[in-house]
């Protein structure tokens, strides 16, 4: 597989993003992107299950300071595998104003994770979708997670809603806080209101270590960036989930683009559009504090909350 040998139908990210009508609160966070490569620099993992396009560290500031955003929390991109070198080099680049999540494996030493968190990595991401990774054991996942806890880090968690009944006790034990990216994956086909839903709820009710992203509406939509009525209002089908969350834990959730959105089969969205639903999620000027500044400075730089 060449480096440059995208995955067919791979949708790159959007060239030219509009500036989104709402003006973010000072200190706002992108609590989720990635940088991907540039290839040539940080090879992709030989492990991959996906080539991405480049998407470099200027490349995600220059859209930081499009959309309004001060900092970003960097995540680490399954195609880059346990090789955090891309993501610590955004980290350093960023002046203070980046975070990272890593991936690491049992292996990694007390070292590495010191050079990790003098980079500015604050957690680790465990990944349980298994079309995208090879699921680690959940014996190494909790020993990883036992030892980050010492470096005041925590675990960021990816699944998929049918997989949480299996993952309730691991997440339940976890010696961290945990934060579940993109809501645990909702069936939006699904009532928010209902007991699939109401699943995840009861759990971020059952442990207040358990925290939770309510982003990537473009990626759970089923009605897509349709405008309502001609305004700013898409992704209608996913608002009544991320609110509920909003409303329930103010104290407890996060919002990041997921730039460059890789994956992506139908349609790449428009990021200043996806800032813009942060207003329906999110209605408040106090709320959005929370949701944007508070709440991820707490979890990230919890010196200057």
């Amino acid at each position: 597989m060449s480096l440059n040998d995208k995955t067919p139908g791979w949708l790159d990210w959007h060239p030219t993003p509009t500036k989104p009508f709402l003006a973010l609160p000072p200190g706002a966070v992108d609590a989720h992107c990635h940088v991907f490569g540039p290839a040539e620099t940080f090879p992709f993992a030989p492990e991959r299950k996906y080539t991405p396009c480049d998407a470099s560290k200027e490349q995600l500031f220059a859209l930081r300071d499009h959309l309004g955003f001060s900092r970003n929390v960097i995540v680490q991109a399954t195609c880059h595998g346990a090789d955090n070198r891309a993501l610590v080099d955004a980290c350093r680049a960023s002046g203070g104003k980046a975070r990272g999540v890593a991936t690491v494996r049992r292996h990694v030493s007390d070292q590495e994770l010191q050079e990790l968190h003098h980079a500015g990595v604050r957690g680790v991401r465990f990944n349980f979708v298994k079309r995208l990774v090879d699921v680690t054991p959940q014996d190494e996942l909790q020993e990883i997670a036992e030892r980050i806890a010492e470096l005041g880090w925590h675990v960021v968690v990816y699944f998929e809603a049918q997989d949480l009944p299996g993952l309730w006790p691991f997440l339940s034990r976890l010696p961290t806080p945990v934060v579940v990216d993109h809501m645990g994956r909702p069936d939006v086909r699904k009532p928010a209101h209902g007991p699939e839903f109401g699943l995840f709820l009861r759990l971020m009710e059952a442990h207040d270590h358990i925290w939770c992203k309510v982003s990537c509406p473009e990626r759970l939509s089923l009605t897509g960036p349709q405008a309502l009525h001609g305004e700013r209002r898409a992704y209608q089908d996913v608002v009544p989930f991320a609110r509920r969350v909003v409303e329930a834990f103010p104290h407890r959730v996060l919002w990041g683009t997921d730039w460059p959105h890789p994956n992506l089969k139908e349609h790449m969205p428009d990021d200043g559009l996806l800032v813009d639903f942060i207003q329906q999620i999110a209605p408040t000027r106090s709320l959005q504090r929370q949701l944007l500044v508070d709440n991820p400075l707490r979890l990230y730089w919890p010196e200057d909350a």
